[in-house]
């Protein structure tokens, strides 16, 4: 079984997930990070694909993503990485980045080297929901990866619906039309995380883009699943002389 699916059987509320870009602040720091996100108490991992046009992404992700291509990571050595962190990490590690380097690295290579290192699933913001279903569902179902699809505050009902009906899954409910961390907190968007909690769908939900503390983690997860944590956390590690230590610190405050 997929270890998403795994979790989301398991766990039905309170799902926290941190995402860091790989390959920073240095670029041997992602084992590190990922081991303590595992120990403290993270319930799955999103590792940030370094690109060097990131468009979803607010000032703190570009910067890490700008940094770790200096630092020498690609996606290849991320996949080696990963190989290696999947001999002490068991929970979910989802790889989040663009279409760009995915195709220059070849769908099917980078399906099937993805799940030989270890990955659970991908998001890919920028790759076209049609385009996934009639050129690439095939393949990563074939490698047993799962593709999160988006929702954002002006997504119809009906594609809402459409995207529950071809999500195999959770759904990423984006809390608001900005880049991520452009805003501390999802005040205003309330209403469209209960009008989509109203829906019903029968995916799981996981709001992101703005979850910065305790109050916003919890806040989120009265609408949702659970809630993804980015920005704030590259934020907190970004100067650290101590990763592990600093991950356990952020973690602590959000969850205890």
């Amino acid at each position: 079984m997929n270890r998403l699916d795994s979790l989301f059987q398991k766990k039905k509320n309170n799902i926290l997930s941190i995402f860091i870009t790989a390959g920073f602040p240095k670029l041997n720091d992602t084992a590190s990070i990922v081991k303590q996100l595992q120990a403290s108490g993270a319930d799955f991992i999103e590792l940030g694909i370094p690109f060097s046009d990131p468009l979803a992404d607010g000032p703190v992700i570009q910067d890490s993503s700008t940094v770790a291509l200096a630092n020498g990571m690609t996606l290849k050595l991320l996949l080696q990485q990963l190989r290696e962190i999947r001999k002490e990490v068991n929970i979910p590690i989802l790889l989040m980045g663009y279409i760009n380097p995915v195709l220059q690295y070849g769908i099917e290579k980078f399906a099937k080297d993805a799940s030989e290192a270890g990955a659970d699933g991908i998001i890919i913001p920028d790759l076209p929901m049609q385009q996934y279903l009639e050129e690439y569902k095939s393949t990563f179902d074939q490698y047993n990866l799962k593709n999160i699809f988006l929702v954002t505050p002006q997504t119809t009902e009906e594609r809402i619906r459409y995207i529950d009906t071809n999500s195999n899954s959770f759904i990423y409910l984006v809390s608001s039309s900005s880049t991520t961390g452009k805003k501390t907190g999802i005040d205003g968007a309330e209403d469209y995380l209960s009008r989509i909690q109203k829906m019903n769908l029968k995916s799981a939900t996981v709001v992101g883009f703005n979850i910065s503390n305790r109050d916003s983690f919890q806040k989120a997860c009265k609408y949702a699943n659970g809630a993804i944590i980015g920005s704030a956390f590259v934020k907190a590690v970004s100067n650290s002389n101590d990763v592990a230590q600093s991950t356990k610190t952020f973690v602590d405050s959000i969850l205890n």
